[in-house]
């Protein structure tokens, strides 16, 4: 039961952990989108873009050197998975928050903020954990399940 109890508490670390990390790209993310959208005239895809590729890198690096502890994993491994699961989540965030404004008639922010929160949850923390900084250790014990 103790260990039970153990895996808990190492899951919600991690999870609270992945959200601090979340928050602080997602705060580059919109703060890059809006210097960019709003006060320097930018389109807003184009700087839906441009933010979300910041908040990537700040995100990767955060999330390699501290919330999952990637071990036996090489930073190259690492990297190659990461862009894979972020070109999806650019591409994600990118065009669903020009559907949502376009046809929500919606401000892009609101529309990002949106789009941004569902990618958040569905695609990304779950793809990080799952397939991104999945231990070498973890992947070979369900190898051999």
């Amino acid at each position: 039961m103790r260990l039970k109890m153990g895996n808990i508490k190492d899951i919600v670390l991690t999870f609270s952990k992945a959200q601090f990390s979340a928050w602080i790209a997602s705060a580059v993310d919109f703060a890059v989108t809006l210097v960019l959208g709003k006060f320097l005239g930018v389109w807003y895809t184009t700087a839906t873009f441009i933010g979300a590729l910041s908040g990537g890198i700040i995100n990767c690096i955060i999330n390699y050197r501290w919330v999952f502890h990637t071990k036996g994993r090489k930073k190259k491994y690492v990297a190659v998975r990461y862009f894979i699961v972020w070109a999806v989540s650019i591409a994600l965030n990118t065009y669903g928050t020009y559907i949502v404004t376009e046809t929500a008639g919606i401000d892009f922010i609101i529309s990002k903020a949106i789009v941004a929160i569902i990618v958040a949850i569905l695609w990304n923390y779950q793809m990080q954990r799952m397939f991104v900084f999945k231990s070498k250790e973890t992947e070979e014990q369900e190898i051999e399940q």
